[in-house]
């Protein structure tokens, strides 16, 4: 909670030249449009309030954010939350492939070159068979979709009940 805590007034860019929104409400818009999608999966919603927490680990970091991400919560969230979190990129690549009039926040697209460019074919293909592709493909239209400037997704705290069931499944 206090790495998300820390999210706020934390940008995705350390100029704050990129989203219109901080880490901060990225993250609850994100798990909130996860929640309403599929209120069931406790793990895809929290992947979605924990996916960019790499850019306050490391600021700048746009082509490693993912997997610096994954690697802060798997100890507490275990491997699917972090695999979903490591895919959202992988997952932004895809649809760029797949779907090239898709639009992009001008920051998804500056990083989208950094992070690989859209994948090839033989890329496309393993991505689809990978089991998480599917949630990773909601994973990363949720991250397209919540970046809005005053939207209430709720608070904080709201997702502590969220992570300690994830995080006490996860201990098991």
């Amino acid at each position: 909670m206090d790495l998300l805590y820390a999210c706020r007034d934390a940008w995705d860019t350390p100029d704050r030249s990129g989203d219109p929104v901080d880490l901060h409400d990225h993250a609850l818009q994100t798990a909130h449009l996860l929640r309403r999608a599929h209120p069931s999966d406790k793990e895809l919603q929290l992947a979605g309030l924990v996916h960019d927490l790499g850019h306050l680990l490391r600021p700048g970091d746009d082509a490693g954010h993912a997997d610096r991400a994954a690697d802060a919560v798997r100890p507490l969230l275990g491997a699917r939350v972090a695999r979903l979190v490591q895919l959202h990129v992988p997952a932004k690549r895809y649809l760029a492939t797949v779907e090239p009039d898709r639009t992009l926040s001008p920051q998804s697209e500056l990083t989208l070159r950094a992070q690989g460019g859209v994948m090839s074919p033989e890329e496309a293909d393993a991505f689809a068979l990978d089991p998480e592709a599917e949630a990773a493909l909601d994973l990363r239209q949720a991250d397209d979709a919540g970046k809005v400037v005053g939207l209430d997704a709720g608070v904080m705290d709201d997702w502590r009940p969220v992570l300690e069931l994830v995080a006490a499944r996860h201990a098991r």
